[in-house]
């Protein structure tokens, strides 16, 4: 990393309308202008043809502070920033606005990738328990019934003791989801084409190809990249293998699934589904995902919403610190990550 020109390098704000006045309380706005030299209200939008004080703004700006909407930063761009050094990502993926203009500048790069996986592991341990005990289409019989029913005799396929749950995929959600299972009776595979069979066996899961995963779990969840090898990844043949009653939740993107094999298991109640991501993202309004009973369909609120946005602040804002430090960030983006992760 470039060390900073002095303890306090010159930072502007560049993401998306609105996004600023969720990620950044006052407290946030007040340490970063402790920690930089910045107008902590000033938030570039548009930075190809910023207006006369973003355009001021950027050309000082030794680091951007960015986080969902941000603007690519393009050839053109860099070229209006000539002190640029680092790249602040207060979010998860940097895929959408770091582009190789930026590598091949030699910018610092850090998101709070990590912060965000939290919120996600969270929303898939409840799904996995809730899975488990039938919670949705208990829910919906219980209050169409509204009464007492048979749930004794149905029940006996139902629990979480000794349930075999299969994730796919190593990456920081899918390791912060094997470390909320750990108190749970849980047998826990894991397929993931990067990982040897010893690191595995160090995280307590057993290391299984895609096939024997799906046909060997009643729950599998979804914690790989979106990839040109992982469209789709989640074919016709896994959904087939996968036991009668097993759930698959997805929180990760949706083509990594083959809606149109799986819909038919879905219909026909073989199968069960989590969905937090659909491709495409918003379903068609004539989808039977939306009215499925064994369907649970949300709006892709699993990552960081409302004030687990604050969370991804404070790693941004220590990130930040570092840099005004001379120090490395403590979570850096290389390129060589992004053909690995999302």
């Amino acid at each position: 990393m470039h060390p900073a020109t002095d303890n306090h390098p010159s930072l502007l704000l560049s993401m998306g309308p609105g996004v600023a006045e969720r990620l950044l309380t006052d407290a946030h706005r007040a340490r970063l202008t402790a920690l930089t030299r910045t107008d902590a209200h000033l938030v570039a939008h548009d930075l190809t043809a910023p207006g006369p004080r973003v355009a001021a703004a950027l050309a000082e700006a030794e680091v951007l502070l960015t986080c969902w909407g941000a603007p690519p930063l393009t050839a053109a761009v860099l070229d209006r920033a000539p002190r640029l050094r680092a790249v602040v990502h207060a979010a998860g993926s940097v895929k959408h606005h770091i582009t190789d203009a930026c590598w091949k500048r030699g910018l610092a790069v850090t998101s709070a990738a990590a912060a965000n996986a939290l919120p996600v592991a969270e929303y898939t341990l409840a799904a996995i328990l809730f899975a488990g005990k039938r919670i949705l289409p208990s829910s919906l019989r219980y209050g169409a019934v509204r009464a007492d029913d048979a749930w004794t005799a149905e029940s006996a396929a139902w629990g979480n003791y000794r349930r075999t749950v299969g994730l796919i995929g190593a990456s920081r959600i899918g390791r912060r989801v094997i470390d909320l299972l750990r108190p749970f009776d849980f047998e826990v595979l894991l397929y993931d084409p990067y990982m040897e069979t010893a690191e595995a066996r160090a995280l307590g899961v057993e290391l299984v190809d895609l096939d024997a995963l799906c046909a060997r779990s009643s729950i599998v969840s979804v914690h790989a990249p979106q990839l040109p090898a992982t469209y789709r990844m989640i074919g016709a043949p896994q959904l087939a293998s996968m036991p009668d009653g097993a759930t698959l939740i997805n929180t990760a993107r949706g083509s990594l699934i083959d809606e149109s094999a799986l819909l038919p298991h879905l219909r026909r109640g073989r199968l069960h589904a989590v969905l937090d991501v659909t491709d495409p993202e918003l379903p068609p309004p004539d989808s039977p995902l939306w009215t499925l009973p064994n369907v649970l369909l949300t709006p892709h609120v699993a990552g960081s919403l409302g004030n687990e946005l604050h969370r991804m602040a404070d790693q941004a804002l220590e990130e930040v610190a570092r840099y005004g430090r001379g120090e490395p960030f403590a979570d850096p983006v290389r390129p060589s990550d992004l053909t690995r992760s999302a």
